[in-house]
């Protein structure tokens, strides 16, 4: 029992009577659409797993940092002297996402007084930091929206200077 794969294939016939080797526009239709449906599944599930990061992301930020007081201003040292180093006179020490802020950055954005009070999770940490341990150092820092994405304010950096 040696039978080939052109027999095995189901031999359509041409209206001819030649077998048809080329396949149906509609099973080409059928064989697309069924393409592009997998492609669609894989997108959607692509964007529910990124849409799923972005949400534990925005929750861990959103805690506190778990680092003793000695633990961050070491971390500040080693980013500043790093900086220092390498001939800068500042550095951004933190990009985050504008609705980390109780008004998505509007007030940093605006420069109004009372910004720092928006502040929520490690970008409020950070700024207490500067406050409490860099300010009476001389230490100077920046919030301020560092990209507009459709015209809207969105990621606010975090500039620390020395100069």
């Amino acid at each position: 029992m040696s039978a080939t794969r052109t027999e095995q294939r189901s031999t359509a016939t041409s209206a001819t009577g030649q077998p048809d080797l080329l396949p149906a526009a509609a099973d080409c239709m059928k064989k697309l659409a069924l393409v592009e449906s997998e492609k669609a599944s894989e997108d959607m599930r692509r964007r529910s797993e990124a849409e799923a990061e972005k949400k534990a992301e925005m929750e861990r930020l959103l805690k506190p940092s778990g680092l003793s007081e000695e633990e961050k201003i070491e971390l500040a040292k080693r980013v500043i002297t790093r900086a220092v180093n390498n001939g800068l006179t500042e550095t951004l020490v933190y990009r985050f996402p504008n609705n980390l802020t109780t008004d998505h950055g509007r007030a940093i954005n605006q420069q109004e007084t009372g910004w720092e009070q928006t502040l929520t999770g490690l970008p409020k940490e950070i700024y207490q930091l500067w406050s409490d341990h860099l300010r009476p150092r001389g230490y100077r820092i920046r919030f301020q929206i560092i990209d507009f994405p459709g015209g809207m304010p969105g990621d606010i950096g975090i500039t620390l200077s020395w100069v």
